[in-house]
């Protein structure tokens, strides 16, 4: 019977004290280990992976055991080619533009590691090996991991031990392995992401398993993520900003007015009216600059978002008071149809603003958000001005009231553009 022993160069050679040389003579190892680390080292910086082979005769022996690797002899080599696909490169690229900074964690020599990280386009010279973790403690770890852009020579505990490192150190990581030893990294990661055709164990142990083998897949998925989580920030900041700016107006106009500002019929007209646009803000389409970060739900942030923008809300709404009651003096009926029109115009118009965080001439909404909005001011202006308004004690104000409104309309949309400029600006350098 003979012993045969394979894996990588270093636990094979630990465990050898000959070598047979091409022509069959058998030698010390120590008299060619130099020049055999040279072959490795050679291979590995061409990317090759290698493997040592050993053997050792058992004569009589029936079964074998850990302890009977030791005195082999080593045989030879085994190189194989991995090569990297050809997009892979992209795809890390257009992470990094995307704001994921993407590491390598493989189980692959020093050599072998640096050379296809020269292909990804990673940095070759940031490498930590497994060696070198193991003399880490948990905090060092934590410090250091974030300048490193590959690890080598690791095993399925320094995987995990990176990507705990890498949260203590602030990142939400992600990782993606198909194989046994990635399940440990892939349960301690935030998102494990596997791929079809993985092992059981590490489809089962992650978040999501990719029906793709492919890099641009994830990135269009992230991408996906982030448009559906900032549509639905947008619709939460102007929803709650124009809920809160109504509130301080009606408070203030009840205070004021000696009848009701509106009608709860006309404030249920209202409310139903300037939803439907609203929710085709899922539908809308976000700036490229809203995708090239991730972003995090921030309770600050709608905060400071609904006192800023309902204020402004309700300085349209209080100057809209001032000039019906002490410029025309309008009565209720006159006053509630004025302030039904400009509340549903202002609300429609001030969402192609407030939808993006740049200059509304440069944001391209979404088709349905204009179809919807335009329905929408043209249903506004049929309830006015037909017996539907009378259901509603609505009447058609005077031609001077409309340009009043559309006025008031223009010039809101107006400063929220020049308000907002700041706002993000400051938000922009808290984060």
């Amino acid at each position: 019977p003979l012993l045969v022993t394979k894996g990588a160069f270093d636990p094979v050679v630990s465990v050898c004290t000959q070598a047979r040389m091409p022509g069959g003579e058998v030698v010390p190892l120590a008299k060619v280990i130099d020049d055999v680390r040279g072959v490795v080292d050679d291979l590995g910086a061409r990317g090759l992976r290698v493997l040592a082979v050993a053997t050792k005769p058992m004569p009589g022996a029936t079964d074998c055991a850990a302890a009977d690797e030791s005195g082999l002899t080593l045989v030879g080599l085994l190189s194989f080619s991995d090569p990297v696909k050809p997009d892979a490169a992209q795809a890390i690229a257009d992470f990094a533009a995307a704001g994921v900074t993407v590491r390598m964690i493989t189980g692959d020599a020093r050599p072998v590691a640096a050379h296809i990280a020269g292909e990804l386009g990673l940095d070759p010279a940031a490498v930590l090996t497994g060696g070198e973790l193991e003399a880490l403690d948990d905090a060092g770890l934590a410090r250091r991991v974030t300048e490193v852009r590959v690890f080598c020579e690791t095993t399925p505990g320094h995987k995990e031990r990176i990507i705990r490192a890498l949260s203590t150190a602030g990142e939400t990581v992600g990782y993606m392995g198909d194989g046994i030893n990635d399940t440990l990294a892939l349960h301690a990661a935030d998102v494990g992401i596997s791929v079809k055709g993985a092992a059981d164990v590490a489809a089962e142990s992650a978040s999501i398993v990719m029906l793709e083998n492919n890099l641009h897949s994830l990135l269009d998925g992230m991408r996906a993520g982030r448009r559906t989580f900032a549509n639905t920030m947008k619709y939460i900041q102007m929803t709650t900003s124009a809920n809160f700016g109504n509130m301080i107006s009606m408070a203030i106009a009840s205070l004021v007015l000696p009848f009701l500002p509106l009608l709860a019929p006309q404030i249920l007209v209202i409310n139903l009216l300037t939803d439907v646009p609203a929710m085709t803000i899922g539908t809308d389409l976000v700036d490229d600059r809203q995708l090239a970060h991730p972003q995090r739900w921030d309770m600050a942030l709608i905060r400071n978002y609904m006192i800023v923008f309902g204020l402004v809300s309700s300085l349209f709404d209080i100057i809209i008071f001032v000039i019906l009651r002490l410029g025309f003096h309008a009565g209720q009926t006159e006053f509630q149809s004025t302030w039904f029109l400009a509340s549903i115009l202002t609300e429609v118009f001030v969402l192609f603003s407030l939808r993006t965080r740049g200059p509304i001439w440069r944001s391209k909404p979404s088709r349905m958000l204009v179809l919807l909005s335009v329905l929408v001011v043209a249903i506004t202006f049929i309830i006015v001005g037909s017996p539907l308004g009378g259901l509603l004690s609505l009447a058609v104000p005077p031609v001077a009231l409309m340009w009043l409104v559309l006025g008031i309309t223009v010039a809101y949309v107006g400063l929220c553009e020049v308000v907002k400029v700041p706002f993000w600006r400051a938000v922009r350098r808290a984060s």
